[in-house]
């Protein structure tokens, strides 16, 4: 697998999430959005780690017919490990596995192995701490702003804080990391979230569940970008 470049760290990035996407036409959905993507975020939901399923390798592999953008892969799920292979073998760019399932050091050396990009993701209830000690290691950490499982949900402006120490604690130490959020994610939310020092933002219903998908993606980017 030859990787797509995820673009310079720390820049803008807007990152529609198909998991609010019609699955009945995913790569129409896609493909309408691609001019407003900067990368394409894939939610993988195992039932156990999450109580919600979504999609796996073979989705993955078939939209790569319809986008050549950056798949930015997160991986909710209690063994990912069993599976970076075959999300690398997809088309997968990056993986982003969860702190709280444990193994880190070993997912995270797994990562590197298959030529992913690495990230680390923490659920709004999860201290910092837990995340700092593997900042030098990887690539992007990812900040829930709701509880991961279901799209939709209200965001969480309390985790702000997290994002700021992140943010802090990636500058002062000149880390090459990209600071994400998910969760709740609108022209309203996006600029609370880049003040605080995220520069990725995922997003799903509030692309894909408009009328316009497009307009309101190019509606976030630049609300987003008025806050920088």
């Amino acid at each position: 697998m030859t990787a797509r470049a995820p673009g310079e760290v720390g820049a803008l990035r807007v990152a529609p999430s198909i998991l609010s996407a019609d699955f009945g036409r995913l790569g129409a959905c896609v493909a309408e959005v691609d001019a407003e993507t900067d990368w394409l975020h894939v939610d993988v939901m195992d039932g156990h780690f999450v109580p919600n399923v979504s999609l796996g390798p073979p989705v993955v592999a078939s939209l790569r017919r319809y986008s050549n953008r950056f798949f930015d892969c997160h991986l909710m799920m209690s063994e990912p490990g069993r599976y970076l292979e075959a999300f690398a073998r997809a088309g997968a760019d990056g993986c982003t596995v969860h702190v709280e399932v444990g193994g880190t050091e070993g997912l995270i050396d797994q990562m590197r192995e298959l030529g992913l990009r690495v990230g680390l993701a923490a659920n709004p209830d999860t201290p910092f701490a837990a995340l700092e000690p593997f900042l030098g290691r990887i690539d992007l950490a990812l900040l829930m702003t709701v509880f991961p499982g279901f799209g939709g949900q209200s965001f969480m402006g309390e985790v702000m804080d997290k994002v700021a120490a992140t943010r802090a604690a990636i500058d002062a130490r000149r880390l090459a990391v990209d600071l994400e959020v998910d969760g709740g994610i609108d022209p309203a939310t996006a600029p609370l979230a880049v003040a605080a020092g995220a520069n990725v933002l995922v997003a799903g219903s509030a692309i894909f569940c408009r009328p316009d998908p497009l307009g309101a993606a190019r509606a976030l980017r630049a609300a987003a970008a008025a806050a920088r």
